[in-house]
């Protein structure tokens, strides 16, 4: 189950991504659907695995194409509801490198509140598993994180974009999922200091004496550092690939490591099959058109 955003993508390729008040000349511009919501629950059709989603479009020119998207890749839209006012679009600025900054308008995303899950309460309850992020209201999000520990379904919280979260959402969360720039803002470091493997392994210490039972760092070409309540404190390699887009790479990783907990895989086999996941889909481009289907997946790491 996820619920969370449903954006339309704007996305313009440039040499590199541009500096505070620079204007490049773009070598192309694509539109596509996306929202770390919609990509996670895309990402989870695509590997085979039932998915439903909990979100709101807007009304206008873009509401229905980004509903229809996602039935068309397989997830359960029944509770995706269509708002008045506009859809979430996000503008995004990509390098030849794959590297990207993104400003999201929320539009009908900032409408989803507490209601819609006690709304949904019965398709909820059936989840295996829930995928969160914050590109919803911080309300929402905490209805969301107290239905989750009220009824024992596992929550797995994507912290972006980043912010202080409420001592009951982190005591509610039993996977926190945050990237570099994420544990910065949640472990108080400085913007420009880099995250090695040690860094992760403190911060890693710190969420978890926040109250989430496990973490999962997500450290780009390093890989990933993992924590988990069981005691692995391991980092997971990640996989050389040449990037193309990196947008929506850390929504793959989610998606595939969920996937992989609710098939039975232990977190390390789990972490693994994720970033797979998330390599094929930085060689490709868009947000929802990247996410690899299971027998891709299969095959990369038969080749790996």
């Amino acid at each position: 189950m996820v619920m969370g955003s449903v954006n339309f993508d704007l996305v313009a390729t440039a040499e590199r991504v541009p500096l505070p008040g620079e204007t490049l000349t773009g070598i192309d511009f694509g539109t596509f659907y996306g929202g770390k919501g919609a990509n996670q629950a895309v990402a989870v059709a695509r590997l085979g695995y039932p998915v439903s989603m909990i979100a709101k479009v807007g009304d206008d020119d873009f509401g229905p194409g980004l509903k229809q998207a996602l039935r068309k890749a397989g997830v359960d839209t029944r509770a995706v509801e269509i708002a008045k006012g506009s859809s979430g679009v996000a503008l995004i600025n990509i390098g030849r490198d794959g590297q990207n900054n993104i400003v999201a308008v929320p539009g009908a995303n900032g409408k989803v509140t507490g209601r819609d899950v006690r709304k949904n309460a019965a398709l909820l309850r059936k989840a295996g598993m829930i995928l969160a992020q914050l590109e919803i209201p911080l309300d929402a999000m905490e209805a969301l994180a107290g239905f989750a520990r009220k009824n024992g379904v596992p929550l797995m919280l994507d912290p972006a974009p980043a912010r202080e979260l409420p001592v009951d959402l982190m005591r509610s969360t039993t996977w926190i999922t945050p990237n570099e720039s994420e544990t910065r803002v949640l472990c108080g470091l400085p913007h420009d200091e880099p995250v090695t493997p040690a860094t992760a392994a403190r911060c890693a210490d710190l969420l978890m004496e926040r109250g989430p039972r496990n973490v999962v760092i997500k450290m780009g070409v390093q890989g990933g550092y993992i924590a988990t309540a069981g005691g692995i404190r391991e980092m997971v390699p990640a996989f050389r690939v040449e990037a193309v887009d990196s947008t929506a790479a850390g929504d793959a990783f989610n998606a595939g490591f969920a996937v992989s907990l609710l098939s039975g895989k232990g977190p390390l086999e789990a972490a693994r099959f994720a970033a797979a996941v998330a390599a094929i889909s930085v060689t490709r481009k868009g947000a929802q058109p990247s996410m690899p289907t299971r027998r891709e997946v299969d095959k990369f790491l038969k080749r790996a």
